[in-house]
């Protein structure tokens, strides 16, 4: 599997590479928006696109332009992302805002938004595909941002009367929109055999809540996640599973402390106090309960794929995409 989804993320980074190629002022802009997209990430969304589509009866070099225009708009998003969680490293360099400034590095991310579209414009891209993919990348920018924006808010507004269901509800616009449902849906919309569409998306929403609760787990693992700020989730109190679980199984005194937590900015959060929360989780088995959870989720998504794809021919493609939401899921890194 890793040689071929290597294979496939050498792909999409040379298509982006010339999507971007050139531009004026190169020092202010175009050289910002290189920096990002060289930095070289797993490749899992052009991986899930290219792999449907080549599993769905599609060429690579026909899906490659939509695999070049998420993985562009994903940078994208990278670039904001940063800015807003106020992050130090992305995949192992200084983010860009904290080389080149907030104001830089946002309107990088805005150029960059806008570059992602031209795959699609490519002669070699049919035009009617390019309004099918144009429209499902307007979805994943809608109900990405949207997700964003819960999260962001709750923060601000100190929110802490939050569920499971709460959980997976951000989850599902803020990461499995643009990190497995569009790429399936994108990627199917491609090929000459459709799998069932409901299931589809099933998959892509159970594969990607699986993949964010293990990003979670991944963040508060020592030392953290490979290229990445270590517990950066803990930094910025976001709203993970395993806080929510936390705060809904503490007693009092101790939901009062974490309470109190949340209420201060970032910059007040001290080592010590983030140690303690960490300690706080694990004593109340919150670490476990989210592995539990994501093991659900990630049974439930390859029977999802099983149905979505029971009348796609079996192939070397499907068989990679199989084993992919396999790794989605159970990552260790």
């Amino acid at each position: 599997m890793t040689e071929t989804l290597r294979q496939y993320a050498e792909l999409t980074r040379t298509a982006m590479a010339e999507a971007i190629a050139g531009g004026e002022p190169a020092d202010y802009l175009y050289d910002l928006v290189r920096d990002y997209t060289a930095r070289k990430g797993k490749g899992l969304r052009p991986g899930l696109l290219l792999a449907a589509a080549d599993a769905c009866g599609a060429a690579t070099r026909t899906a490659l332009p939509a695999a070049a225009a998420l993985e562009l708009l994903h940078t994208a998003f990278l670039i904001h992302d940063d800015v807003e969680d106020h992050s130090r490293l992305r995949r192992g360099r200084p983010t860009l805002h904290e080389l080149h400034g907030v104001a830089l590095a946002v309107n990088a991310g805005d150029a960059l938004a806008n570059l992602a579209v031209r795959p699609l414009t490519s002669t070699a891209f049919p035009r009617y595909r390019s309004r099918e993919v144009l429209a499902e990348l307007r979805l994943a920018i809608r109900q990405t941002t949207e997700g964003q924006a819960l999260e962001l808010g709750w923060r601000r507004h100190a929110v802490v009367d939050l569920t499971p269901s709460d959980y997976l509800e951000l989850v599902g616009r803020k990461t499995c929109w643009y990190t497995t449902m569009a790429p399936l849906r994108i990627g199917a919309q491609l090929g000459r055999w459709r799998p069932e569409p409901a299931a589809l998306d099933r998959l892509g929403f159970l594969a990607g809540c699986a993949f964010q609760i293990r990003d979670d787990l991944l963040d508060l693992a020592p030392g953290g996640q490979t290229g990445k700020t270590p517990r950066s989730d803990v930094v910025e109190g976001k709203r993970t599973l395993v806080l929510i679980h936390l705060l809904s199984v503490a007693d009092p005194a101790e939901r009062a402390w974490v309470v109190d937590y949340l209420n201060r900015e970032p910059d007040d959060r001290s080592p010590a106090d983030q140690d303690q929360l960490l300690t706080l989780m694990s004593a109340a088995g919150s670490l476990a309960y989210a592995e539990r959870f994501a093991a659900v989720l990630a049974t439930a998504a390859q029977e999802s794929l099983g149905t979505a794809f029971a009348d796609v021919p079996p192939s070397p493609a499907l068989d990679f995409l199989r084993e992919l939401i396999d790794y989605l899921v159970s990552r260790t890194d």
